[in-house]
């Protein structure tokens, strides 16, 4: 749009100049000779200049100056209307591309945002995966310690179950060993009874017996004696059998703090299974927002588009316009002489 600001002397010597030149001193013609100026304020100037100089020389106003004159005032009209059509469609347009500007900045800070939680999120799930394995690996460790010394006291108490039943059986023997003792002595003691109440004859044939049960007696007390050694022995195993079981005891106390820290592992793998489920469906739906806002951003740029096309085509119909004015002006230019003492066709 032309700027406004120019002088009625300007304007009337830049009409001068064109009659001078042989021109004809239209309004578009003295606009583009000033280089700058209102249609509308060229158009009024020249009538000012018109009716003083129709008043100096008392002449009256033609049938084509007033029919140049309702077509300068319809030309000014039509572009004051243009103008101000413009003028709204540019401030609009000018409207909706910085509200536009507006939300697609606000989208993409959003988009950079949801992006950088993403990222965030993306991260603390690799970290908690990370820690998630160390635990599995951590867990299988204890869970392998814990099965051998399992298996050590169950090997540990199979050993002890077959010393008891040795040493049951070294009782039992024992045990029998008293019995035929005892059983020994009775006979002995009848045997003896017998004998006192035998001839004086038998007496050699019950020594020499005595003698063999004596001997048969010794041979008894040895192997008593050896099996009390036996029991001694075994005593000493069961001694240091209780020893290792006391210890095995004292291993399988010491492993229950390690039990209650692999339930507690156990506990918070199961938590950070579930964090992890939330942290996945949470990622999700950041995913889902990111969607929804690119596509929001691609309609208001569409709609910045539409704006844009709109904008070019008020441009295009103000253009069209202003040269339909001016290819009337000019006809009517061209068809009506100019009058005595008048200013020319097309000086309005």
């Amino acid at each position: 749009m032309a700027r406004s600001g120019i002088y009625k002397s300007e304007v009337l010597r830049a009409r001068d100049k064109l009659l001078t030149k042989g021109l004809n001193p239209s309004i578009d013609a003295i606009r583009a000779e000033l280089g700058t100026g209102s249609k509308t304020t060229i158009h009024r100037y020249l009538k000012e200049i018109e009716e003083e100089e129709g008043g100096t020389t008392g002449t009256k106003v033609a049938v084509s100056e007033a029919i140049q004159d309702l077509v300068g005032r319809l030309a000014a009209r039509l572009n004051e209307e243009a103008d101000a059509r413009s003028a709204d469609a540019l401030a609009v347009s000018a409207a909706s591309l910085a509200w536009a500007n507006k939300e697609n900045a606000a989208l993409k800070s959003e988009g950079q945002a949801v992006r950088a939680q993403l990222e965030q999120t993306q991260r603390s799930l690799s970290t908690e995966k990370a820690d998630h394995a160390k635990t599995q690996e951590a867990l299988s460790n204890k869970t392998h310690e814990v099965a051998q010394l399992n298996q050590r006291v169950a090997d540990l108490q199979e050993r002890l179950g077959a010393e008891e039943q040795h040493r049951q059986s070294l009782e039992e023997k024992h045990q029998h060993a008293r019995e035929a003792l005892e059983h020994f002595r009775v006979a002995a003691k009848e045997q003896r009874e017998q004998e006192q109440r035998q001839h004086e004859q038998q007496v050699q044939y019950l020594q020499a017996e005595l003698r063999k049960v004596n001997d048969n007696l010794t041979g008894k007390q040895q192997e008593l004696m050896r099996t009390q050694q036996d029991g001694v022995r075994l005593v000493g195993d069961l001694s240091r059998v209780q020893a290792e079981l006391h210890q095995v005891q004292e291993e399988v106390r010491k492993l229950r703090p390690l039990k209650d820290a692999l339930a507690f592992e156990q506990r918070r793998t199961e938590e950070l299974g579930q964090k992890l489920v939330t942290e996945t469906a949470a990622n999700q739906t950041l995913m889902d927002n990111a969607g929804e806002m690119q596509t929001k951003l691609l309609v208001l740029q569409g709609a910045n588009q539409t704006l844009g096309l709109e904008l070019a085509a008020a441009k295009a119909a103000a253009l069209a316009q202003e040269g339909v004015v001016a290819s009337m002006l000019q006809r009517l230019s061209a068809t009506t002489p100019p009058s005595e003492g008048a200013i020319p066709d097309g000086a309005v």
